[in-house]
């Protein structure tokens, strides 16, 4: 059993920033991938950003220069800073984990981008 705990969100203005944590907890192997979606109201999932448990990262290219994502494997942890917020990053963000094939899924955390 695989749990994903998100934290960090919350509301802020354009340009202003905000880091999102992920803690994951249970069956988890060394070799996995930890990644940040996020889904807008009426929009379909997307990937922000993913990272290997070596290190190799993939952002999508909208948040690409702003979005910073790191992970601490002795915590299995993973964050996303975000900087230079737009009123289009706002969505709920939830942390997915993949390993051995499978996806794990937390329950999100909102972040509202808004003058």
């Amino acid at each position: 059993q695989v749990q994903l705990v998100e934290s960090g969100g919350g509301s802020v203005q354009p340009g202003g920033s905000l880091r999102l944590s992920c803690a994951a907890s249970g069956s988890i192997f060394s070799d996995n991938v930890m990644g940040w979606y996020r889904q807008a109201p009426g929009k379909q999932r997307e990937l922000v950003a993913s990272i290997t448990s070596g290190g190799r990262t993939n952002y999508r290219d909208s948040v690409k220069g702003r979005f910073t994502i790191s992970r601490d494997n002795a915590k299995n942890t993973v964050y996303l800073q975000m900087n230079s917020l737009k009123p289009e990053d706002t969505a709920v963000y939830l942390c997915n984990l993949l390993v051995l094939g499978m996806d794990f899924w937390g329950k999100g955390t909102l972040v509202t981008v808004s003058s």
